[in-house]
């Protein structure tokens, strides 16, 4: 027995050596492999070699397995006879072989492994497992662009151009309708000046934690399946908010909107990616790019064409009033839902698939684009030649998990606990060497452009509205120390000044006071009977004896000490009474942005045609020096005309930084961290948007001096940090 075991010993400690020479011999073979890898895809060869290297790894692993079980039952069977019928002893040396830790020599012990087994993950040092599954990226980044090129552009590619376009349509719709049904919104809603902006803040708000938790969770989940979620979110809100009638749960209604939205754009970016090839990526981004534009153009043409018909709308007695704002709010959800009903037939992105080891659904998704494209081209016969792909190695996560007892709520909460905990450890590998410097830059240049391109346009349409305020005060008509008695006004008073004016025994019915402010007037024994009284106001006046039915005069028109004198006030209308009747500017303002959203198309094109070819750097930096020039013109804007035009030139300059930066973006990224990195660069967007809107909105009728020379200013620092970004032309998505 004795003798037994020390064969037993002699022969671990062989098998020892043997392990540890086909360890040798692997790394030798994986580094053998990441070359010919390289060399291959420099030389544009077939991809079949690196199956070719992948079953020589295989029969090498195979024949040393082979190897060794041979030796071991060669001396197993060479074992005498006094071993055999003593299992019991039999399995406490086979547990001692296989490399069970003991508590008397653990390192040792770990480092045990059984004849022919590879080394256990759970007994290796996380930095190597990295690091094999770093080279593993790299090869299968060289083999997956030659699959992809195999693939070729076609059908496919323009199914889901179109599909995820309607997507990022939606994210350009939700930006531009905060600004259309503002004044609408909260007018209708009667919002306190005050309260005032909240609406455009908000969304935004939802839109930047939305971007880096979507775009985080399309790292872990995948793309399609995340998008499908998200955009859900945003169509299902976006539609209620047409319909709740206060302002509180309006705001809440938005947010969850723009939560939901915000995921759209670092999905979209990424899942499109993943399906072209290295030449065809920088233009059919930019390309993409256009339906951003294309929900600018959407959402002013519905603006213009719906907001301002007071007639589509209709009512439930006087608490609850459908105007026709939201009949735009819920025309601009219409691209949302045809988004997601679009997805459900669209495939997952195949490179996700590879990055979480699920190789067989990846090949699956190649083969149909491959399939797609080449029945497209009239060549069904054309086999898809790709047998198998490389899959990095996967490495497991620590999870923390809830107990079985808990509850679902205590589960959820510990699930989406993990999760964030988890894009939060993917972000931080984003700002590790040697991406940090880079990171860093994209942050800058994501906050300039957004901060000078959100602050401007959103807030564009106040400025023309105090432009034509101006304008129309400028015609006030102005009446002094006027007595009119036992007079009836049925008609309407528009831009008008009353001082010290004496109205005696005067009906007031079935008219419409249109801006017009009586101040130190005095109303005695006068009857008002179906008044509606838009930006009118009362100021120090006096009301003796006077009778209100069916009015809008409450107590936020009758301000500065007015005095109401045994007067009676009956079914007073509730509400704002808003009517586009009344605004003499919604037409020409709607009209103004839907000229600005126009004047991007050129910009779009161009920059489409030359990202290749001029370089991403180039144009990223150009555009925005320019725009940010552009942008400091507009100071010496004294006439509408000219604001509207160099608006123009703005938007037209301004979007082909806004192309560029999304193609350079996606490209900066290994696919791992693209979404989380892109979600990250898009919420500071979003949070640029929302101090952009709070500063100028805050300005916006005091001085435009100081908003343009920020813009303009953050626009030009901004191109210039972003000359400094590496090119990524010649990246392939690793």
């Amino acid at each position: 027995m004795e003798d037994t075991y020390n064969h037993r010993t002699s022969l671990v400690k062989g098998a020892k050596g043997v392990v540890k020479e086909a360890k040798r011999h692997a790394t030798k073979k994986v580094n053998k492999v990441v070359d010919r890898a390289t060399d291959e895809y420099s030389s544009h060869q077939n991809y079949k070699r690196f199956q070719d290297d992948e079953d020589e790894d295989e029969d090498f692993y195979r024949s040393s397995q082979a190897q060794d079980g041979q030796s071991y039952n060669e001396n197993e069977g060479g074992s005498s006879d006094g071993t055999e019928g003593h299992d019991d002893e039999d399995e406490i040396y086979e547990g001692e072989y296989q490399g069970i830790p003991s508590a008397a020599d653990e390192k040792q012990k770990k480092s045990q492994v059984a004849l022919g087994q590879p080394v256990s993950d759970a007994t290796r040092d996380r930095s190597d497992l990295e690091q094999e599954r770093q080279a593993d990226e790299e090869e299968l980044a060289q083999q997956y662009e030659l699959i992809i090129q195999e693939c070729g552009h076609g059908r496919f590619q323009w199914q889901l151009f179109l599909v995820l376009g309607l997507a990022l349509m939606s994210d350009g719709v939700e930006v531009f309708v905060v600004g259309f049904v503002l004044p609408s919104a909260e007018t209708d809603m009667c919002v306190p000046d005050s309260s005032s902006g909240w609406l455009g803040s908000i969304v935004y708000l939802g839109m930047m934690f939305g971007a880096f938790f979507w775009g985080g969770m399309s790292d872990k989940l995948g793309r399609r399946q995340i998008l499908l979620i998200c955009m859900s979110t945003n169509g299902f809100f976006a539609f209620l908010s047409s319909f709740v009638q206060g302002y509180g749960l309006f705001l809440l209604c938005r947010l969850v909107a723009g939560f939901g939205i915000g995921g759209a754009v670092p999905i979209v970016f990424s899942f499109f990616a993943e399906v072209l090839s290295r030449e065809k990526r920088g233009e059919h981004l930019s390309w993409l790019c256009m339906f951003w534009m294309i929900g600018e153009i959407y959402a002013s043409a519905m603006a213009w064409a719906i907001i301002p018909h007071y007639g589509w709308s209709f009512s439930m007695g006087s608490a609850y009033q459908f105007h026709s704002w939201r009949v735009f709010v819920v025309v601009c959800a219409l691209p949302c839902v045809g988004a997601v009903v679009a997805l459900t037939f669209m495939p997952e992105s195949p490179r996700f698939y590879l990055e979480v080891g699920k190789h067989d659904e990846a090949w699956m998704i190649l083969k149909q684009i491959h399939d797609t494209n080449m029945r497209a081209r009239g060549q069904p016969e054309k086999v898809f030649s790709v047998n198998r792909i490389k899959t990095p190695r996967q490495l497991d996560e620590l999870v923390e998990m809830d107990s079985e007892s808990g509850n679902p709520v205590s589960k959820l909460y510990f699930r989406l606990k993990a999760e964030i905990h988890g894009i939060y450890l993917n972000l931080k590998k984003c700002f590790n060497y040697p991406m940090q410097e880079n990171m860093m830059r994209l942050a800058v240049v994501w906050f300039t452009l957004s901060f000078g391109y959100y602050g401007l346009s959103v807030w564009f349409p106040d400025v023309i509205k105090h432009l034509q305020a101006d304008e129309y005060a400028s015609k006030v008509k102005i009446h002094n120390n006027e007595r009119i008695e036992s007079f009836t006004f049925n008609f309407t008073l528009e831009n008008q000044i009353h001082k010290n004016g004496l109205f005696i025994n005067d009906q007031f019915i079935n008219m419409k006071l249109k801006s017009v402010t009586f101040v130190d007037s005095t109303f005695r024994n006068c009857y008002f009977d179906d008044v509606t009284s838009v930006g009118s106001y009362f100021r120090n006046c006096t009301f003796i004896d006077a009778y209100f039915y069916n009015t809008d005069i409450d107590d936020s028109k009758l301000i500065d000490g007015t005095e109401v004198i045994n007067s009676t006030f009956t079914h007073n209308k509730i509400g704002c009474q808003m009517t586009f009747d009344d605004d003499y500017s919604a037409y020409w303002v709607y009209f103004i942005n839907f000229l600005g959203t126009l004047a991007v198309l050129p910009g779009n094109i161009v920059s489409a045609l030359l990202m290749d070819k001029i370089g991403r750097l180039s144009m990223l930096g150009g555009s925005m020096v320019l725009s940010g020039i552009s942008c400091f013109f507009l100071w010496f804007g004294t006439s509408e005309s000219m604001m509207i035009f160099m608006l123009c030139l703005y938007n037209g300059l301004s979007i082909s930084a806004w192309n560029s930066l999304d193609v350079v973006t996606t490209e900066s990224f290994p696919t791992v961290r693209r979404g989380t990195g892109f979600g990250f660069c898009n919420a500071l967007c979003k949070l640029a948007a929302v101090l952009g809107n709070l500063i100028f909105g805050s300005l916006v009728g005091i001085t435009k001096a100081i908003p343009i020379l920020m813009a303009s200013s953050v626009l030009v620092g901004g191109g210039l940090v972003g000359l400094r970004l590496p090119d990524t032309r010649a990246n392939v998505l690793m």
